[in-house]
């Protein structure tokens, strides 16, 4: 999986204190239900960073497939407790 970055989602990924390797990291071991469709042609991941952080990043697919991620964040304590009931089913 192949990842693009440039200045500005450099930026809009480290803004919130998200290095890129973590949020990459957090994209390549999605898991179902994610990645998960949201429209405007982007996707969402919520995952755990190797850090132990969980995580939301939000990328497009360029039409090679290169992943170019344009949002990364903490979750919130209330999407962390949604995150683990929808990793137990």
């Amino acid at each position: 999986m192949a990842f693009r970055w440039n200045n500005w989602n450099l930026y809009h990924a480290t803004k919130h204190g998200v290095e890129p390797e973590e949020a990459e990291g957090v994209v390549r071991r999605a898991r179902p239900p994610f990645p998960e469709y949201c429209g405007d042609e982007r996707w969402v991941v919520w995952g755990q960073g190797e850090g132990g952080r969980f995580l939301q990043v939000v990328f497009l697919l360029d039409e090679d497939g290169t992943v170019y991620i344009i949002h990364a964040r903490q979750l919130t304590e209330q999407e962390k407790r949604r995150f683990r009931r929808r990793a137990a089913k």
